[in-house]
């Protein structure tokens, strides 16, 4: 271990230094910050990267400084142990963090802490020797517990011998260790003797007071960290808020405060934000710095961000009105990103990588999908492309919504029209009212719903217009795209048209091609067009119009082409949508590898689109870190897709113009995932099971028959139902399903660090 240790230590070196050489180069190009120094703010990464790896392990800060700005700082919370030993740990009982509950049966204890009575394992009734025995694990049980019980604790200067560019020590519970007779005021006058501590914080004042003679505040910046407004802080008998309105006072000890984001950015009670406070002009105004808590990738944020966090960072670093001096993070990587790469970014920034951002439904993560809310978002947002699921009413009419069953996105379950409900397998399964069974206009007096994919995890979307919004005609869709200026294109998606035209009499095809007619775009100096489709037979319908994209979208995930395949889908097809996982399979939501789907298709001239990007942490694998960027990075710069369909564009079109792509070097918070890479890190007993293979697709998955012919008056079906066209899969392939990825070049180096 040694010997690898050294080799790697002048190649870390170089990548730090060539990391810095960027970093720098932005940041000094970039317009003056506004922190209360006019340097940009600090990334704090609390327990490391805490956000994937148990909180405070070797590996958590190793992986910090590896992904991170170079100048970032570690966080540990100490604790001591009965030996009087500085631990790194977050929180005085270990249960929720180590496996001590297995090792130490029946010692747990009773205390009051800060005057309530609590029962744990505390670090003060165990000697390091003891704890030595003591494995990490993740205290947050919604994140992977795959990196369990490999890690032992660290203590401070463990830390501190990894040599970080800053350390900042958090002090919780001095009085506790007071009460159990452990000097912590002694421990860190002596440990400062022998380590460079470059922030002390503490939420109790008396103990900060009692040191700040005793530093050397050059080196040393003392923080004064606030609690929840009513509680009372103990050496002053005052409220947290009540001190809040005394930074005259903390300034006679502090020379900053860090405190959590709602003191910043309150939310009400349906959690939309409202108008920011004036602590931090307030605090910077009294000389005190102010850094940032509570800011977590995976967790249910504010509507306000659409579920980004690089949103919600650039709402403390870059609002126009003021920048915190730090933020304190779990995943370090986005604060990082979001610093370097995104801060000061205009909507006019010129692109740095050829991306196509294409919306799915409009902005449907935001408002009721293919409303016209939807469609100006995406817009606004920066969609280059927007799309239009073309479902069609009884009466003919065209219109854009995202599936043929009403049930899926709109009210019309509370509707009089519930006797129309059918059972269609041909179309889907389950019982539905479809878009052919009411008139454009009975279709019209219903309203949209929003979809709610994951509210499994109860994580809904901006439910304050979960109704909101009006559905388009193709017509009226047209007209708006054709009428905005940053549309390069539509996107026009037609599904079921052998049903509709067989069973329903209603020729969709026909009827796009005249709409399409009649709105200008045969024109060649139109803006582009796109018709997508599962079906070759409807694309093969629109191969004469020489100026449109065909797209071929294959509905399930694969792991390979085969030739004849590739050859049958270049006779009808100018690009292809896929899956996901069809470039990154994954296993217990950890990328396994990634497949030469995308080279084989490019390698024919295909263009590939890649679906469906959402920004909810859930719909992304660790290998992301819980970030939307990350992983649309991953895919751009790892597999070199064509475009994203997306149902946030903002995230992509942002991605898209970010300064550090520009970079001759890519930071490490901007290189792509390596496929496989986390896996490696995994704990034997802890690897996911292999899933099976997706399958591959074949010609005979591919090659359909000529769309039927259009009769007037369309057979009678008993029940509503059909027989002629079969049902099944489009491409006859079985579903499976995921996504996710990872920083090779980091995975690689911490890899072997921990050899």
């Amino acid at each position: 271990m040694c010997n690898l240790r050294s080799f790697f230590t002048p190649l870390l070196a170089v990548l730090l230094l060539q990391s810095l050489v960027v970093v720098v180069s932005a940041q000094g190009s970039a317009s003056t910050w506004k922190t209360l120094t006019g340097n940009p703010p600090l990334v704090i990464a609390r327990g490391g990267f805490s956000g994937l790896f148990p909180d405070s392990s070797s590996v958590a800060f190793q992986f910090a400084t590896l992904t991170s700005l170079p100048d970032v700082v570690l966080w540990c919370d100490v604790q001591l142990t009965k030996d009087g030993v500085g631990i790194c740990a977050p929180d005085l009982r270990l249960a929720n963090s180590t496996s001590i509950a297995q090792v130490m049966k029946n010692k747990d204890k009773l205390y009051l802490v800060n005057g309530i009575p609590t029962r744990g394992w505390f670090t003060v009734d165990f000697t390091l020797n003891e704890l030595s025995r003591v494995f990490l694990t993740q205290g947050i049980y919604s994140r992977s517990p795959s990196f369990d019980y490999i890690y032992p604790i660290q203590t401070v200067e463990d830390v501190a011998n990894l040599k970080p560019p800053g350390l900042w020590l958090n002090i919780q519970h001095d009085a506790f260790f007071t009460q159990r007779n452990l000097s912590m005021r002694n421990y860190v006058l002596s440990l400062s003797r022998r380590v460079v501590i470059n922030h002390l914080s503490s939420p109790e004042a008396g103990f900060l007071r009692s040191i700040v003679k005793r530093f050397n505040l050059n080196i040393t910046k003392l923080v004064f960290r606030f609690l929840e407004p009513n509680v009372i802080e103990p050496s002053t008998n005052e409220t947290y808020g009540s001190l809040s309105k005394n930074f005259t006072f903390i300034k006679t000890f502090a020379s900053g405060i860090l405190i959590p984001k709602s003191h910043i950015w309150p939310s009400d009670a349906s959690n939309y934000l409202q108008p920011h406070t004036s602590i931090v002009s307030d605090a910077h105004k009294a000389g005190l710095e102010v850094f940032v808590s509570d800011l977590y990738n995976d967790v249910p944020l504010s509507y306000n961000y659409s579920f980004d966090p690089v949103t919600e960072y650039l709402s403390f670093v870059d609002n126009g009105d003021f920048s915190v001096d730090g933020v304190l993070s779990d995943f370090p990587v986005t604060p990082s990103a979001t610093i370097d790469c995104f801060s000061g970014l205009g909507k006019n920034a010129t692109p740095q990588v050829n991306l196509s951002v294409i919306s799915k439904n409009g902005a449907s993560g935001d408002y009721p999908g293919c409303t016209d809310l939807a469609y100006q978002k995406a817009i606004l947002d920066g969609a280059d492309v927007i799309d239009c699921p073309v479902q069609i009413s009884k009466d003919g009419i065209p219109f854009c919504l995202g599936s043929i069953n009403l049930y899926e996105s709109t009210t019309v379950a509370q509707s009089s029209y519930i006797n129309r409900e059918q059972n269609i397998p041909q179309i889907k399964a389950g019982r539905g009212i479809f878009t052919f069974s009411l008139t454009w206009s009975e279709i019209q007096n219903l309203s949209p719903v929003i979809s709610n994919p994951y509210s499994k995890y109860y994580l809904s979307r901006n439910p304050n217009f979960r109704n909101a919004g009006n559905f388009l005609t193709l017509s009226d869709f047209l007209a708006l795209a054709k009428n905005t200026s940053s549309l390069s294109g539509v996107l026009i998606s037609i599904e079921n048209a052998a049903y509709l035209i067989q069973q329903e009499g209603l020729p969709v095809t026909d009827k796009v091609l005249d709409v399409l007619s009649k709105a200008g775009y045969d024109d060649p100096t139109s803006k582009k067009v796109m018709i997508e489709s599962t079906n070759s037979s409807v694309l093969m319908k629109f191969r004469d119009k020489n100026n449109y994209e065909l797209v071929y979208r294959i509905e399930e995930d694969i792991q390979d082409v085969q030739d004849a395949a590739l050859k049958d889908i270049k006779g009808f097809a100018n690009s292809v949508v896929i899956s996901k996982a069809s470039v990154f399979p994954e296993s217990s939501s950890f990328l396994t590898g990634v497949t030469n789907v995308v080279p084989k298709l490019q390698s024919h001239g295909l263009s590939v689109y890649v679906e469906t990007f959402s920004n909810e942490f859930v719909s992304q694998a660790w290998d992301f870190f819980s970030d939307s960027t990350v992983e649309i990075n991953s895919y751009v710069m790892g597999a070199n897709i064509s475009g994203v369909i997306t149902e946030f564009p903002l995230t992509s079109a942002r991605y898209k113009r970010n300064r550090c792509l520009g970079y001759n070097v890519l930071p490490p918070y901007m290189s792509p995932a390596q496929p496989g890479g986390l896996m490696q890190l995994i704990s034997p007993a802890a690897f996911p099971p292999a899933e099976p293979p997706n399958p591959v697709l074949t010609a005979t998955d591919v090659v359909e028959g000529p769309l039927p012919s259009h009769t007037a008056s369309p057979p009678p079906v008993p029940g509503g139902g059909a027989t002629a066209v079969p049902p099944g899969a489009p491409n006859g392939l079985p579903k499976i399903g995921a996504c996710i990825f990872l920083s090779n070049l980091a995975t690689l180096i911490t890899i072997l660090l921990l050899l």
